[in-house]
């Protein structure tokens, strides 16, 4: 369970005072286990400044955000290995020469076994297409890939709660759906997952619940049928064909990128 209380977020200005420019503006939310939760919004709306709290990546000025229970600020060990991030540029991500030794970093800190990182390093970039490629450099990926090996590092620590902002930036048609089918399995095995995005032509049908973001307050917390259809007032991109009006059986709809 993710909690957050209250939280106040600014850019600028003092810790103790009321300068600077409010990103995230009293925002309350519980995300439970294993929900599929969209975070939705414009740039700059404040979703990414958001989710960096669950982690303690950035800290609020006011507020409490509570992981499994616990304060983020009371151990940002623990609120790291439960809450895994994706960031929107992988290059903020990537600390390794070569993709297994990237991929790998997040397991070998917890201090696992060398047989158990490397089944979780082959189990996460199999999931993203990357089987085989522990050896290439990191610094001759393209964006894609470099994304890729960014969503596997992720992965490898098997966190109770994954965080992804804006993940399928840069990827192509088969690397999207193998990320898509690791979400759809992370979803059925108890895992929380969090997609921060603008376009949700790719997770709509995913979510259990959509919460739209608007100059840093929350406009829109509804289910994904309901919420799609406040969300293009916020600038957000929604599939052209309502996954709820289709067959059950029916194909997905292709994207229209």
């Amino acid at each position: 369970m993710i909690d957050v209380d209250g939280v106040i977020c600014r850019y600028g200005g003092g810790s103790d005072d009321d300068t600077g420019v409010v990103a995230v503006d009293d925002v309350t939310l519980s995300i439970p286990d294993g929900e599929f939760l969209i975070v939705a919004g414009a740039n700059g709306s404040g979703k990414t400044t958001l989710v960096r709290t669950f982690n303690g990546l950035v800290d609020p000025v006011a507020g409490t955000v509570s992981v499994n229970g616990t304060p983020v600020s009371d151990d940002l060990v623990a609120a790291r290995t439960a809450v895994g991030m994706v960031f929107q540029d992988p290059r903020d991500q990537l600390v390794a020469a070569t993709v297994g030794a990237d991929v790998a970093f997040g397991p070998e800190n917890l201090g696992l076994s060398h047989a158990a990182i490397d089944r979780r390093v082959d189990d996460a970039l199999d999931a993203v297409n990357m089987a085989g490629r522990e050896d290439d450099r990191t610094a001759s990926l393209s964006g894609g890939e470099r994304e890729r090996v960014a969503i596997a590092g992720a992965l490898a620590m098997e966190p109770d709660h994954l965080v992804l902002d804006e993940p399928f930036t840069g990827l192509d048609e088969p690397a999207r759906r193998a990320v898509l089918d690791r979400l759809r399995e992370l979803r059925a095995t108890g895992t929380s997952v969090i997609v921060v995005t603008h376009d949700l032509r790719d997770v709509l049908e995913l979510a259990d619940r959509v919460v739209g973001l608007s100059a840093g307050r929350v406009a829109v917390d509804d289910a994904p049928q309901t919420a799609a259809a406040e969300l293009p007032g916020l600038d957000v991109r929604v599939p052209s064909e309502r996954f709820d009006d289709r067959p059950a059986d029916a194909p997905d709809a292709p994207s229209d990128s």
